[in-house]
């Protein structure tokens, strides 16, 4: 990947710039089994708002597809969307479900669209391809930053793209440049997802749109959880193996803390246990918003381990977590009233996990009426990934059942 930015580049995580009064946005959702007509309608409702003029960046996500003939039919939806958009830079996805519209639409046939009109930003797409040898993998594709770029959005297939060790590379050369996106999902094994890039389909890899110059934009990751029991310091552990925390057993830790709990909190630890690892050590408090989530992924009762999704050193500090959907509609809610506290946005990007929607909300409207309520807009389009990307505490993770969201003023 490429190296070193100018010294004086902006990070773009919170930072408020004064809107152009020429940004527009516009989005549009179509369903049925004619993927093509999908296409056809979903970019015509995202252009009308723009007045008939040329969309500097088209994002455009296909629900339905796979391999063989279904593949083929997402594909040319994909080509027809970016040929009617006639868009200066358009990237996209397949998905297992769609945002836009105010809706959104999962298992069925759907095309959204989603067009912005951004005067005094420079867009750059990239395609991301990874080159393998005897000594590992390495990404190429991605452009030397420049002093004035501020974000990325980045769309992955992740049966052929390392993302997690392609973050953990940016958050080293590249720190604190946000990266915000999500992971294609309409597929369940390598070759069924397909990525559009100006006028072309590919099956794999990754693809996304550098911004620079005068982008007034802020990302936003809602996590969704609720911390449950103190915040404690981990004087154990061996990789993802938590044996310790603040001098006994992890799970005689986790145990007093269950106990404690209401009999309706003790179900819910039951049904998804999660454990927040803290971003900043040196806080006087850890609340919501404050950890990175990481699922706890089993229990060694034997041994008092508690195995969790990511590595986890000693001397940090953790909380477990719970989710439900009152917790998470809340964190979102709280998380959209501080990024708009200095005026709405004008249109937002949503990256929902699949494992939100109907999965845990009664409809799988939930996180794109609460964008488009907590932000004060209709432009509001995106994707229920497989994995979403997004900073949090600084640097870029790769996140599960979160809403991520990039959101331009």
């Amino acid at each position: 990947m490429s190296g070193e930015r100018g010294p004086e580049a902006g990070s773009g995580i919170g930072e408020s710039l004064p809107p152009s009064p020429g940004r527009r946005f516009g989005d549009g959702l179509a369903v049925g089994p004619d993927l093509r007509g999908a296409a056809e309608v979903a970019v015509a409702q995202a252009l009308a708002p723009l007045g008939g003029a040329t969309p500097d960046l088209l994002c455009v996500f296909v629900a339905g597809g796979g391999r063989g003939a279904d593949g083929d039919a997402a594909a040319q939806a994909g080509l027809r969307a970016m040929e009617l958009g006639g868009a200066r830079t358009t990237i996209g996805a397949t998905a297992g479900g769609v945002i836009g519209d105010g809706r959104g639409v999962e298992d069925v046939p759907a095309v959204a669209a989603w067009a912005a009109i951004l005067p005094g930003v420079e867009i750059r797409p990239f395609r991301l391809t990874v080159e393998r040898s005897e000594t590992g993998a390495d990404v190429t594709g991605l452009p030397q930053l420049r002093a004035d770029d501020r974000l990325a959005v980045l769309l992955v297939d992740p049966y052929s793209f390392p993302t997690g060790g392609f973050l953990q590379r940016c958050n080293a050369v590249l720190p604190g440049f946000p990266l915000v996106g999500g992971l294609a999902s309409v597929a369940s094994g390598p070759g069924g997802n397909r990525l559009f890039l100006d006028g072309e389909v590919l099956l794999g890899g990754a693809v996304g749109a550098l911004l620079g110059g005068d982008v007034a934009a802020r990302a936003i990751v809602s996590q969704g959880c609720r911390p449950i029991g103190p915040t404690m310091v981990v004087t154990r552990a061996e990789r993802n193996l938590l044996v310790e925390l603040a001098g006994a057993p992890a799970y005689t830790r986790l145990g007093e803390i269950v106990t404690a709990l209401p009999p309706a909190e003790q179900e819910l630890v039951g049904r998804g246990l999660q454990l927040g690892v803290a971003m900043n050590e040196y806080a006087e408090e850890h609340g919501r918003g404050d950890f990175l989530i990481r699922g706890v992924l089993g229990i060694d009762v034997e041994s008092g381990a508690v195995a969790v999704g990511d590595v986890v050193g000693v001397g940090q500090s953790v909380r477990f977590q719970v989710r439900d959907a009152a917790a998470a509609d809340e964190d979102l809610t709280e998380l959209l009233a501080g990024a708009v506290a200095d005026g709405p946005a004008r249109g937002a990007l949503l990256f929902s996990c699949n494992g939100r929607g109907r999965a845990m909300f009664p409809s799988a409207d939930h996180d794109v009426g609460a964008v488009r309520a907590g932000l004060g807009t209709d432009g509001v389009a995106g994707f229920f990934a497989a994995g979403e990307i997004g900073p949090v505490g600084g640097r870029n993770h790769l996140h599960g059942f979160t809403a991520s969201v990039l959101a331009f003023q």
